[in-house]
């Protein structure tokens, strides 16, 4: 898999893309030029096509659409509102980013939007004389295949619309995205730079003139301030950590003036909430807080806590069967990655903790650590460490005959990992 570390030129615009107000401008651009072009394009062929159309027959279509489209949208629209909401309140605010780059609804509304403003332009122009006879066909024409596109996009929109944000689908969306990071984070854990140990005591820290989330980490940026400054660079601000008066961006071995340091910051980009792109934890989080919720007394869902913990064990088999690129990149900067104890822990310990009491919850989870162990025994103990973090917790909430179902289960679980 490609590497996450985007320059910050190409992240940029791979954001942009995801907006939903880009791509509804994309499309209305589109429509403003295809009303147009017809006009323009109709005097200039050399042959002539026109065909007998009734009187305002182009107009009265275009005022068609004009008005089903502007319903059409507005109803799109609280349509993803809503299952935003629903996300939010149901499952987590943390998956919310990924609703809204949902390209079937953006391209949805977006198409919506765009037949509106075509039919608005077309309406306009028709009542000042802007097209000729064969233009006015032309017209005629491309309304015909803008009705076919509607219609097409408005059956894929409300068959979308039976999951568009119901539990399962926001499910499988932070599972995506969190296997997207974390697999991206197995196969280069330091994004191609050189792994760090330790930073030298001479090396002088560069802190952030904000506090924030470090949400991406320009690497290759990075190496070529310390190749032109002869510099070192170790990252102490990965994706996912605060930088604030306590935690620096990066500490600099070798002598650099502020110029350089801006240089550094640059390279960093700071924001009030974490994002999946660069953040191997952040996905696991995400899915770990639907379980969570679903576990809350007033939620009591533990069917929804099991269908996490399942999504958990996906994203982590992929993840500890990649085989990490050991190539380096760049020489010049140091980082260390995530660790795989802390993405445990942020996998399992919520849900032991909130599903101490949920007997079906703790047998599921002890299973799936079980088998995680079983898929790489090189990291088994993590795993069993977990189970028996797990089942501590457990044992002081289950009464007696829960409690040996439970050691039952993990008994059946565990007899075939090795020590």
């Amino acid at each position: 898999m490609a590497r996450t570390n985007h320059g910050s030129l190409a992240s940029f615009f791979l954001r942009l893309g995801r907006q939903v107000w880009v791509r509804a401008a994309l499309f209305t651009v589109i429509g403003i030029a295809i009303a147009l072009i017809a006009g323009f394009v109709g005097p200039l062929l050399p042959f002539s096509v026109t065909i007998d159309l009734g009187q305002n027959a182009v107009d009265s279509l275009l005022q068609i659409i004009a008005t089903a489209m502007l319903t059409v949208s507005t109803f799109s629209v609280t349509a993803m509102v809503t299952a935003f909401s629903s996300a939010t309140t149901t499952a987590t605010p943390r998956s919310t980013p990924l609703l809204i780059a949902d390209t079937t609804s953006q391209s949805a509304v977006s198409t919506f939007v765009g037949a509106f403003t075509y039919s608005l332009v077309g309406i306009v122009a028709l009542s000042t004389g802007y097209y000729t006879e064969q233009g006015r066909t032309i017209l005629f024409i491309g309304t015909l295949v803008v009705i076919g596109i509607v219609v097409f996009t408005l059956l894929r929109w409300i068959s979308h619309l039976a999951t568009f944000g119901r539990m399962a689908d926001v499910i499988d969306r932070v599972e995506e995205a969190a296997t997207s990071s974390l697999v991206a984070h197995a196969t280069s854990p330091t994004f191609g730079a050189r792994l760090l140990d330790s930073i030298p005591a001479a090396a002088r820290p560069v802190h952030a003139e904000t506090v924030g989330y470090v949400t991406h980490v320009d690497v290759s940026a990075l190496d070529r301030v310390a190749r032109r400054h002869d510099l070192h660079v170790y990252v102490d601000a990965g994706p996912g950590r605060v930088a604030d008066a306590r935690v620096p961006l990066a500490h600099v071995g070798g002598r650099f003036d502020d110029d350089v340091a801006d240089a550094v910051r640059a390279a960093f980009r700071l924001e009030n909430h974490r994002t999946f792109e660069q953040d191997p934890r952040f996905g696991v989080i995400a899915l770990t807080e639907i379980g969570s919720r679903a576990l809350s007394p007033s939620t009591n869902d533990p069917g929804t806590a099991i269908e996490v913990i399942a999504a958990l064990q996906r994203v982590l088999t992929r993840a500890v069967l990649t085989d990490p690129d050991r190539e380096v990149t760049y020489e010049r900067v140091f980082i260390a990655p995530s660790r795989l104890t802390d993405l445990v822990a942020d996998a399992f310990r919520p849900l032991a903790r909130d599903g101490a009491g949920h007997i079906e919850v703790q047998v599921r989870l002890q299973k799936c650590v079980a088998a995680l162990a079983a898929s790489a025994p090189q990291h088994a103990d993590v795993f069993r460490d977990v189970g028996s973090a797990a089942y501590d917790r457990a044992r002081r909430a289950l009464d007696r005959a829960d409690l040996r179902t439970l050691r039952a289960a993990m008994r059946e679980a565990w007899s075939g990992v090795a020590r």
